[in-house]
C-alpha cells in the first residue's frame, strides 16, 4: 500500500468483474460449491463467497458462516490457480488409421485471476520458472500465462494450517500483480483498498469509481496484514531445512511417517507448485483412432519411478522422503527457491492428518538429539 492507494466499495468490486469480462477476459475467482470454496469462472461479482469463512486443521476443511459479508475472509481451498495454467488433463495429439500424428492446437482463452493470495502469487511465479523458463519452456503453460491479469488480495484472515509467513510468501503481496486489494469492513463500511501494479491494472482501475485512501485507512490496512503474520496456524521450524533433509536421509523418522501415509498423492494434487505429468495413449474399439493425453502425475505413484525392471522407489517411506526432500531442499538446486509456499493445502487435505511442518520439526529434534549424543 502506498500514497497512491485508492478505495472502491463492494459495488466497485462487482463492477471490476464486469469490466474484465467486457475486455474479453475469462474471470476466475472463488465461489462456494460442494461444501468448499473453489475456483471457477465468474459471470458476476455476486457469485463471490460473501459471508463465508473456513475452518482448517490437519485432515479437516469446513465452511462456516461469518457474521459479516467479507468476500476474501477465507484461506486456501482445495483447488489452486495451477489448474488453469497447467491443466490436470489435456489432449496433446491424435492419430488416424495411418498412425500419422496430428498435434492438437492449444488456444487458451485470456484469463483474469481474482483473489490471488500471497502464497499462490508466489506459486505462479515458481511455476513460471519451472515450466516457463529454461531452454525448453512448456508451450501450453506459456500460452496460458501470456496476458494473464492478476487481481491479488492481501490476506488478513490466515487459516489453521497456513504458514506462509514462515516461507516468506505472505500474508501481504508485493509484486507480480496488476491490481492488489485489501478488504476492510468496519464502521466506515465495506470497502477495498486498491494498489496498482501495472499499466494494465491502471487502465482497468480507471473504469471504476474510486476515491483516494486517506492516511489512516492505509495505516489500518497495513497493520491488519502485518498482524495476520502473527496469527498463522502453523510455523515451519527456523532451521536450515535444506541441510536438515540432506543429512536426515537415513533418519528412522521416515519409517514412522510411512506407517501413517497412505501414499494416496492428495498432497501433490492440491499442491500449487507440484508440476509432474505423464502421458498415455488411448484408442477406440475399432483401432482407427487414437489420442495422446497428458495428465498430472505424482511421485507417490508406484510407477512414477519405474525404470526397466521395476520401480526405483517401491516403499512408502522412500516416496514420502522423495516428495518432501524435493519440495523443501533439492528444489533450490533445480529452480533457485523452495517449492513450498506455505499454503497448508497438503495438511488440510491429507486423510492421514500428516502435518508437513510437524514432520520437519520432528526431523530437526531427532537431528539435535543425534548431535547431542555425538558430543
Amino acid at each position: 500500500m502506498s500514497d497512491d492507494t485508492v478505495v472502491i466499495d463492494r459495488a466497485g468490486l462487482d463492477r471490476l468483474v464486469d469490466v474484465l469480462r467486457e475486455r474479453g477476459y475469462r474471470v476466475i475467482g472463488p465461489q462456494v460449491r460442494d461444501g468448499a470454496i473453489v475456483l471457477d469462472e465468474l459471470e458476476r461479482g455476486a457469485q463471490l463467497p460473501a459471508g463465508w469463512g473456513v475452518e482448517t486443521a490437519p485432515g479437516r476443511y469446513r465452511l462456516h458462516r461469518r457474521d459479516d459479508a467479507a468476500v476474501f475472509a477465507h484461506s486456501a481451498g482445495p483447488g489452486s490457480w495451477k489448474q488453469f495454467l497447467h491443466p490436470p488433463r489435456r489432449k496433446i495429439a491424435q492419430f488416424g488409421p495411418d498412425l500419422e500424428m496430428e498435434p492438437v492446437a492449444d488456444t487458451p482463452v485470456r484469463s483474469a485471476f481474482l483473489g490471488v493470495r500471497g502464497c499462490d502469487l508466489t506459486s505462479i511465479a515458481i511455476l513460471g520458472r519451472v515450466l516457463g523458463g529454461g531452454e525448453y519452456p512448456d508451450a501450453s503453460f506459456t500460452a496460458r500465462r501470456k496476458d494473464l491479469f492478476v487481481v491479488a488480495v492481501n490476506c488478513t484472515e490466515p487459516g489453521g494450517v497456513c504458514f506462509c509467513a514462515s516461507m516468506g510468501t505472505g500474508p501481504g503481496v508485493s509484486a507480480g500483480y496488476d491490481l492488489a486489494l485489501t478488504e476492510r469492513i468496519d464502521a466506515e463500511g465495506h470497502r477495498f483498498l486498491v494498489d496498482v501494479g501495472s499499466a494494465d491494472g491502471a487502465e482497468i482501475l480507471a473504469e471504476l469509481t474510486a476515491r483516494p485512501a486517506d492516511t489512516a485507512e492505509v495505516a489500518d490496512a497495513r497493520a491488519e496484514v502485518d498482524a495476520a503474520a502473527g496469527r498463522m496456524g502453523r510455523t515451519m521450524p527456523e532451521v536450515d531445512i535444506r541441510a536438515l533433509l540432506r543429512d536426515s536421509r537415513e533418519s528412522p523418522h521416515w519409517e514412522d511417517v510411512a506407517g501413517r501415509c497412505f501414499t494416496c498423492g492428495n498432497c501433490t494434487m492440491v499442491c500449487p507448485t507440484c508440476f509432474c505429468t505423464t502421458t498415455e495413449d488411448v484408442t477406440d474399439l475399432t483401432g482407427d483412432h487414437a489420442e495422446r493425453w497428458e495428465h498430472w502425475s505424482s511421485c507417490f505413484e508406484l510407477d512414477f519411478s519405474y525404470l526397466h525392471g521395476g520401480s526405483v522407489r517401491q516403499s512408502g517411506e522412500s516416496r514420502y522422503r522423495q516428495w518432501i526432500s524435493h519440495k523443501l531442499s533439492t528444489w533450490y538446486d533445480q529452480f533457485g527457491s523452495s517449492g513450498c509456499v506455505g499454503c497448508g493445502r497438503c495438511i488440510a487435505w491429507c486423510p492421514a492428518e500428516i502435518d508437513l511442518t510437524a514432520e520437519v520439526a520432528r526431523l530437526a529434534e531427532l537431528a539435535e538429539e543425534t548431535d547431542d549424543a555425538d558430543r
